[in-house]
């Protein structure tokens, strides 16, 4: 196992809920740790700022032997959304890539107002785990068929996580719940597949839309009320910090595979 790693490779690199928060970030700073003629794939719902991150992106490259960019604006958790990005990963040129690099990062917190004694209608449960867990393994499942193990190719696959992945919040049935078979799916990705490198990464409670829909909407007073004071006390982490010590974990490649990290354990 390679471990101290100066650059991320030339990369293929795959973002869901790439258009804002953590998932833009990300790109942002993994842009500036891609050799040349690396490829990034940036997918989410929002085509608009999808084309906006793209151009940014893309005028930062210039100077550093250019980057391709490319941009696809689905759902996925939706079936073709799911066959959309993949169909798109292997439509780009990728013969000299020495790295595959998926970042399934595209979640939703779903309804918080409410406990679990109230979620009686299948359908509402369903749709929220085809996002939030089905997804994920279909999309993993697409990209690392479609990108085999070859000698010379590293392979990449993280989960963004939480720390509802571990503990049980109440009002966060549908998150929670999401987060946990999540964590258990990729550890058993890690177990099949020992080849691959895989990771579960908590980032925190960040400053970001989602983190504002729990402060609003969370139905157990107390945990709402929690989220509140993280706000004015200035404990919400940025984008940037929680990507940064992500950059720092895969650079330095020494993580067990299937590992579960939290920001606060780095």
């Amino acid at each position: 196992m390679q471990s101290d790693l100066k650059d991320l490779g030339r990369a293929l690199c795959i973002i869901t809920g790439a258009s804002k928060g953590f998932g833009r970030s990300l790109a942002v700073q993994i842009a500036g740790l891609l050799k040349p003629s690396s490829a990034l794939l940036l997918v989410s719902r929002s085509g608009d700022k999808l084309q906006e991150l793209q151009a940014e992106l893309l005028a930062s490259s210039v100077d550093s032997g250019g980057l391709v960019v490319r941009c696809v604006t689905a759902d996925v958790g939706e079936k073709e959304g799911v066959e959309e990005t993949v169909r798109a990963a292997k439509e780009i040129p990728t013969t000299d890539i020495d790295h595959l690099l998926l970042i399934n990062n595209a979640a939703s917190l779903g309804d918080v107002s409410r406990f679990a004694t109230s979620f009686t209608d299948l359908t509402e449960v369903n749709n929220y785990l085809s996002l939030n867990v089905s997804s994920a393994l279909s999309l993993t499942a697409g990209v690392l068929s479609s990108f085999p193990q070859r000698p010379g190719l590293r392979r990449t696959v993280v989960n963004i996580s939480s720390l509802c992945a571990l503990q049980p919040f109440p009002s966060w049935v549908l998150y929670c719940t999401g987060k946990a078979a999540r964590d258990m799916m990729f550890r058993v990705l890690a177990l099949e597949d020992p080849d691959l490198r895989v990771l579960n990464y908590a980032p925190g409670p960040l400053d970001t839309d989602m983190n504002a829909q729990a402060r609003s909407y969370t139905g157990d007073a107390k945990l709402r009320s929690s989220f509140s004071t993280m706000l004015s006390e200035g404990k919400l982490l940025t984008c940037e910090e929680s990507g940064t010590k992500l950059m720092k974990v895969l650079l330095e490649n020494k993580y067990h595979s299937g590992a579960h990290l939290d920001f606060y354990d780095l």
